[in-house]
């Protein structure tokens, strides 16, 4: 649906400096920890967009090139835009568990953090209709839409345009304050606001994302190949894992935040102070993988009732899980978790814990070849039996 033009707006006649002061403002006393506002110029994120299909390393991810120009040009997308307020949420939950302390404990499941709590597609989808309801507690009806990492936006573009932050080497928005451990999101306007000035990077010489990516996915500064990372690899892939990347998984069974633990400007980022994403759930900050890969399907669908894990389905997250365990330490209790599950219904499930039954067998022996992420940035990315 388009949006009217500006001058039907009820912001016709408010000073707009004014305004864009008080829209920052109510976005802080809504919980938001920053706001901005670009224009909808993004002709350099588009052809880097572009490139980056062109070369496929948007994976399985379609949906990436279904809209078009339409993601790159928000007045296309919502004819009549030509604003839109960016916003970031902290979302760090500083009571759980130390993510190091899981990742070098393989016995347990390293959920990305942003995952432990509340859905925070719905947390901020909420937080903004406020912000919308304010704006136009002030100016009037006027036209928006809302964004929540829900449609198909540069977020990080539009977010750097407004002034919030940098991309990083790693391709996420970071902040020299905050680092780049928050939510964004996006309302967009056809009110004629004041652009908020962009921010220097302050990367520097520093490569410290790039080194840590377990399986090499960030193959340049500012360039990621999707269909090694992690995040990828455990949330958007449906298929089987290729097998060279799952030694490189470890013990990650949904996202991966390797990049950014090892960031230096995260020594800045600052615990959320929303319930809802503070609250670790189920205690996924630091379960066991055999305690989760015994969920039934229906526990599964009750435990992640609210969270964003929900959405990958029970398959994926036991898929994931399996993965986990044959990179885990070769214990009784490990071989008998996956051998419960050996005749699973699902055939993506048996054939991952049947690879990690027989990596696990080859462990127990001594004898597996450690992985690298170096030899991973040069293996075969075919699921199994679809080589060519």
């Amino acid at each position: 649906m388009a949006l009217p033009p500006p001058e039907t707006s009820g912001a016709a006649g408010h000073d707009g400096p004014a305004l864009a002061a008080a829209i920052a403002r109510w976005g802080r006393e809504l919980g938001f920890q920053e706001i901005g506002i670009a224009d909808t110029e993004l002709s350099v994120a588009e052809a880097h967009l572009q490139r980056w299909l062109a070369a496929g390393r948007h994976g399985d991810m379609h949906y990436m090139a279904r809209h078009g120009t339409a993601r790159a040009r928000p007045a296309e997308l919502v004819p009549g835009t030509i604003r839109v307020i960016s916003v970031r949420m902290n979302y760090w939950p500083g009571a759980a568990a130390a993510p190091e302390a899981v990742l070098h404990d393989p016995a347990r499941a390293y959920v990305a953090r942003y995952a432990l709590g509340r859905d925070y597609h719905k947390v901020l989808r909420t937080r903004l209709q406020r912000l919308v309801e304010r704006i136009a507690g002030e100016v009037g009806d006027f036209g928006h839409r809302v964004f929540t990492d829900s449609g198909p936006v540069l977020e990080v573009a539009l977010a750097a345009k407004a002034g919030l932050g940098w991309r990083g080497k790693h391709t996420l928005l970071l902040t020299r304050d905050a680092g780049s451990y928050f939510f964004l999101g996006e309302i967009y306007t056809n009110l004629p606001l004041p652009v908020s000035p962009p921010v220097a990077d302050h990367c520097g010489t520093c490569t410290a994302c790039i080194a840590a990516c377990p399986t090499g996915a960030i193959v340049a500064p500012y360039e990621l190949d999707a269909r090694r990372c992690i995040s990828y690899l455990t949330i958007e892939l449906a298929g089987p894992i290729p097998e060279p990347l799952r030694p490189l998984v470890g013990n990650r069974i949904y996202g991966c935040d390797d990049c950014q633990l090892a960031c230096p400007w995260n020594r800045f980022a600052q615990a959320t102070g929303e319930p809802d994403l503070a609250a670790v759930r189920h205690g996924l900050d630091g379960a066991t993988l055999a305690e989760l890969f015994a969920w039934t399907e229906a526990e599964f669908a009750v435990r992640m009732e609210g969270s964003a894990i929900r959405r990958i389905g029970y398959e994926r997250w036991s898929r994931n899980l399996a993965v986990a365990l044959g990179n885990a330490p070769p214990t009784a209790e490990a071989r008998a978790a996956l051998a419960r599950r050996a005749d699973d219904p699902s055939p993506l499930v048996r054939e991952h814990v049947t690879w990690a039954i027989q990596r696990s067998e080859v462990r127990g022996q001594g004898s597996a070849t450690p992985a690298s992420p170096v030899a991973a940035r040069q293996a075969p990315l075919d699921p199994p039996g679809t080589a060519g």
